[in-house]
């Protein structure tokens, strides 16, 4: 967090009621000023140039002309409540106690001074729920919290080792600390945190290759053998394909010239399309991390670090969700918790909820859920408990003994078991309670309102009925600021204010050990560090004319807020249906970032894995070709592509900075690199997208520093009028930087240690200030979603987001775990996977017509990194071809005609290369990525379903938006429950939801069908028998109908019933195909007769 600028503003009254005895105490916060003209004044405390701090270390205070808090005694906080009661506004929110929620009078009894206040502090602000906006004034509302005075814990004493050397604390160390500096031990202080294995061209033989050293010499033997046998592959194919389409186009169907042409056509787009896809796959690569070194280089003590303080990096933990209807609350309480149960430095952790529906039940559902962490994630580590989800850990069907050595385990699980079945019945039971207590709150206001309105016609009938609105209340009593069930002005789902509560406070620096169990403490934590990460609620605000950008202007949101509340160099952002499966991904991921040579990756992205699929992935929905296949093989180019959940990103990168030491690649196939640096600058050459990142004096693109200069001027320009979060940017590049020892003592590195110093406090100012970046009016006139942050105006914002740090020279890196770093679900239902595949490809044709297409790419993209971004907006348009492929053999078995005009040798010959070479590259992928070969053909086979379904309707909707300007939207993809006890896992996926999606792949089903019965019974009717032309066309038509098997499984249901409506679509079909044959191919000597007749 950083510290705001301090300047003069405009009265801001906050109060602070201390009650006697019980702890609770009442707060307002406001701004005496509209939000309209506050966003306009310079002396505002919301303006970029306001003060943003205030002491709130205890007492009543005032503000004073000079923006400053001054005491207020108890007769003037009366006087200045009773004259501005229509301003200051103070309300009640119950919040389950946390142990970083403690009550001012608890923490009083800290040993020091400074650690009361900081406590006093963090319990004020995790106490306090901020709301504001363009239409509402900024207050601060207390959040009362009635618990008993908590024990603070033992502080242990304990040693500090390095490696098998220990130094304790007293009677063996040298200075005032007594501690030494651990010593060198040679090689093993200088070992990589990362290591990469190299597939050569993702074919046969690997070879070990570390980042930062050669490959062995005993393994690069292999080397050859792998190149050899993968370019054998493909060279081979591609002579094959070659051959076999000129002698395709040199050997034309005289008899059938329209399946002729059509079919080559499709031919040489198949292999253009393969092409494409072959090419980024030349050489994958996997990556290996060394979590012992991470912990041995920055939790370890030395000179710099005597007491062995993390010096890692922070992290933000961004979540988001939309509707609490189709993304249930407890499936999002469940991905917090395996937040902050995670394996990583608990004051250098954040959590953000971003919740863009602005409902009270994802605000209360939180409360519960930060109210159960102090249960949970104690529990989990002092069990070492895997997965750190209470769903999917309590869930599993294994033996939960074992590798458990504590005696008190059995105990411990069976109390957090029975605590967490309470919670999910709280969880659960919350709709139904928030309705009741809205309709008895409006009850009683419609009462009042009625009694008012008799009082004023004294006694006289009343000629109008009284309007009560009916609002959506919160436990205390008061309107809750965000979306209400009746959908009010000002409190509906687009019409809110904003809103941020931290429901968890930061943390201190020195660990908090708990204490024996008893009746309040269900398990025992005397060792055990009780400290949670900060947890923040925010909905940003939200009003009528203003485009809110969906997800990616929710994730911007984001981080404005949390720039300016904890400012992590880092961001992890998670769908709220994924939640962090092995609790080391955090740290497997800065072993990339924080490894020589990370300063220059954006992001590290993880592969996605899912539960709740059938046995049999009837639609693919693991999808392991595409994350275990193309994603490791990009990753041996310029990194995979961003995929919208499960990503680690670098701040500043998406600020839109250049990472250091760019380069371009020019020459044949971009193979030459030219720094920079080093280029000659050209006056004529149009300004790159990107923003030069310069800190402490230091240009990485060597620009002259007046140039330099007017890029800082122009920062608030690019970032909004917030000093606040303009003045994080360098506070949160410095700490992503990388240790001296691995960068040298240059310009780009830290020393180690400097990020061994505590968190500063969050205060009440600061919220304000970030009350103020999540207006909705913040980001007119600014770079936000164009070149700063996610990249708004395609529906795959991810892929957008991601594309742009690439052509900006930045890398990324793909990081597959030993134990799956995120799971989350999927939708089995076959309508909402196609929906779901339709979204992806429309966002890919809105790519491909828009500057985003990676032809317009620059220099400092690679050419083969270029190809798979231009593959992306590509593939949807191959379903075109794809439709009119799959209906050629039903048209040939009409028409007992053929692609070819005989099946002679040489057909066969060519077919029989092209299908042995295209099965033998991919068993070698199936070979060295793993995936099994049941993955692979429910890969081909979706892709069939897809290319016939959803592709070409997003080909479609893609061309009316850019000619006619018709906007797309897509509804949220529902997000499945927990299933109960004895409920069906799986019944989303017999479930039956007629779409217009099924009409092609329907329609393309019946008639190879049909074409099949036709042309057999055709055949052996005539006297003069095709029966190589009927094998053909039969054969084609099979292999159309395999790939649709699934598609046709899915419209019979549980039951295999065949619906209604394919008998009712076959039978027209049957009768237009009849028809049209008919009249295009009548009897010998009858066409006259076979023309419609008028009378």
């Amino acid at each position: 967090m950083v510290k705001p600028p301090a300047g003069s503003s405009s009265p801001v009254t906050i109060t602070v009621t201390p009650c006697k005895g019980s702890g609770d105490r009442s707060l307002g916060l406001t701004s005496p000023a509209p939000r309209a003209s506050v966003s306009n004044n310079q002396n505002s405390p919301l303006s970029s140039r306001g003060p943003r701090r205030s002491s709130l270390s205890g007492g009543n205070r005032r503000s004073s002309g000079a923006g400053r808090y001054c005491s207020m005694s108890v007769e003037d906080l009366t006087a200045e409540t009773t004259n501005n009661s229509d301003c200051v506004v103070s309300y009640t929110v119950h919040i389950p106690p946390t142990p970083d929620h403690q009550t001012v009078f608890a923490s009083q009894e800290s040993n020091t001074a400074e650690e009361g206040g900081d406590s006093r502090n963090r319990s004020f602000l995790s106490g306090t729920i901020f709301t504001g906006g363009f239409k509402s004034v900024t207050r601060g509302h207390v959040i009362d919290c009635s618990m008993e005075k908590a024990d603070s814990g033992k502080k242990k004493s304990g040693t500090y080792g390095y490696g098998n050397a220990v130094w304790p604390k007293d009677g063996y160390g040298i200075g005032s600390g007594g501690y030494e500096q651990p010593p060198e031990f040679g090689e093993r202080s200088k070992r990589p945190l990362t290591r990469k294995i190299t597939h050569c061209v993702a074919f046969g033989g690997t070879w070990f290759v570390p980042d930062v050293e050669d490959p062995p010499p005993e393994s690069r033997g292999d080397v050859s053998v792998g190149k050899l046998n993968g370019l054998l592959l493909i060279v081979l194919r591609l002579v094959a394909l070659g051959l076999f389409l000129t002698w395709r186009i040199r050997h034309p169907n005289r008899e059938a010239m329209f399946l002729w042409g059509s079919s080559t056509v499709c031919e040489l787009w198949f292999a253009f399309s393969w092409l494409l896809d072959q090419l980024p796959k030349l050489c994958p690569v996997n990556r290996l991390t060394d979590l012992d070194v991470l912990k041995e280089r920055f939790e370890s003590p030395n000179l710099r670090n005597p007491k062995g303080r993390s010096d890692l990096p922070g992290i933000d933990v961004f979540v988001s969700t939309a509707d609490p209807e189709k993304e249930p609350p407890l499936v999002t309480a469940n991905t917090i918790l395996s937040i902050l149960a995670v394996d990583y430095p608990v004051e250098k952790l954040a959590c953000y909820l971003s919740d863009d529906g602005g409902a009270l039940l994802t605000f209360e559902a939180l409360a519960q859920t930060a109210s159960f962490a102090s249960t949970w994630v104690p529990f989990c580590r002092k069990h070492n408990i895997e997965p750190r989800n209470p769903e999917a850990y309590f869930g599993q069907k294994r033996n939960f003994l074992k590798n458990k050595v504590r005696l008190d385990f059995v105990r411990e699980r069976r109390r957090v078991k029975r605590e967490y079945d309470e919670f999910k019945v709280r969880i659960n039971s919350l709709p139904e309670a928030i309705r009741r207590r809205s309709d008895a709150y409006n009850v009683h206001e419609e009462l009042r309102a009625k009694k008012k309105q008799m009082e004023m016609m004294m006694g006289g009938n009343p000629e109008e009925a009284v309007k009560v609105a009916k609002a959506t209340w919160m436990s205390d009593g008061s309107h809750w600021p965000g979306t209400w069930s009746s959908g009010e002005t000002d409190n509906s789902r687009g019409d809110h204010a904003g809103i941020i509560q931290a429901m968890l406070a930061p943390p201190n620096a020195e660990p908090v050990y708990g204490s024996d169990a008893d009746s309040e403490n269900l398990i025992d934590t005397t060792e055990v560090d009780i400290r949670l990460p900060m947890l923040v609620y925010v909905s940003r605000e939200k009003r009528p004319g203003y485009d809110h950008n969906k997800k990616a202007g929710a994730m911007n949101a984001l981080v404005r807020t949390s720039a300016i509340m904890s400012n992590g160099p880092f961001i992890l952002n998670l769908d709220c249906d994924h939640y962090i499966y092995n609790s080391m991904a955090l740290r497997e991921g800065m072993c990339f970032m924080l490894d020589r040579g990370g300063d220059r990756i954006c992001y590290v992205q993880f592969p996605q894995r899912f539960e709740g699929i059938d046995p049999n992935d009837r639609y693919a929905n693991h999808n392991t070709v595409f994350f275990d296949v193309s994603m490791r093989a990009l990753d041996g180019l310029q990194g995979p592509m961003y995929v919208g959940t499960g990503c680690i990103f670098r701040r500043t990168a998406l600020y839109g900075f250049s990472p250091p030491r760019a380069t371009e690649h020019h020459g044949w196939l971009g193979r030459r690199k030219v720094k920079l640096s080093l280029r000659k600058p050209k006056a004529t050459v149009k300004k790159d997208d990107e923003i030069s990142l310069a800190m402490n004096g230091e240009y990485n693109n060597g620009e002259e520093n007046d140039d330099g200069d007017i890029e800082s001027l122009l920062l608030p320009k690019r970032f909004g009028n917030s000093n606040s979060f303009v003045a994080s940017i360098p506070v949160a590049e410095y700490q992503g930087r990388l240790l001296q020892d691995l960068q040298g003592k240059g310009k780009n590195s830290r020393p180690a240690g400097s990020l061994a110093v505590p968190r500063e406090p969050l205060d009440a100012a600061t919220v304000a200030e970030a009350i103020s970046v999540i207006s909705c009016f913040y980001e007119d006139k600014t770079e936000w979603g164009k070149r700063v942050g996610w990249i708004y105006g395609s529906v795959t914002e991810d892929v957008v987001t991601g594309y742009r740090m690439h052509n900006r020279g930045w890398r990324s890196i793909y990081c597959v775990t030993k134990r799956d770093a995120f799971r989350g679900t999927a939708p089995i239902n076959l309508t909402d996977r196609l929906h779901q595949v339709l979204r992806w490809a429309t966002g890919s044709v809105e790519i491909f017509f828009s500057r985003n297409n990676a032809v317009f790419a620059t220099r400092r993209m690679k050419f083969l990194q270029r190809v798979a971004y231009f593959n992306v907006g590509m593939y949807p348009f191959t379903s075109l071809f794809l439709i009119v492929y799959c209906i050629l053999p039903a048209v040939s078995l009409f028409s007992g005609q053929f692609i070819v005009q005989s099946l002679d040798i040489t057909f066969l010959i060519f077919l029989l290369s092209i299908t042995l070479t295209l099965c033998m590259l991919s068993l070698l992928e199936i070979k060295w990525s793993g995936v099994t070969l049941h993955e692979w053909w429910r890969n081909e086979q979706f892709w069939v379903i897809g290319g016939t379904s959803a592709h070409p309707a997003a080909v479609l909707q893609g061309l009316l938006k850019v000619i006619a300007g018709v906007d797309i939207s897509f509804t949220l993809t529902s997000k499945s429950s927990t299933p109960e006890d004895g409920d069906d896992e799986f019944a989303d996926l017999y479930l039956v939801k007629w779409s217009f999606l099924m009409v092609p792949p329907l329609t393309i089903m019946m008639v190879n069908m049909i074409a099949i019965a036709v042309g057999v019974a055709r055949t052996l009717y005539s006297p003069f028998p095709q029966w190589s032309k009927l094998v053909g066309g039969v054969f084609f038509s099979f292999w159309v109908l395999c790939h649709l098997y699934p598609f046709a499984k899915g419209l019979m249901g549980r039951r295999g019933r065949v619906p209604t409506i394919v008998f009712v679509w076959s039978g027209l079909l049957s009768i237009i195909v009849s028809m049209l044959w008919v009249y295009i191919n009548p009897p010998a000597g009858r066409r006259d007769f076979s023309q419609f007749q008028f009378p």
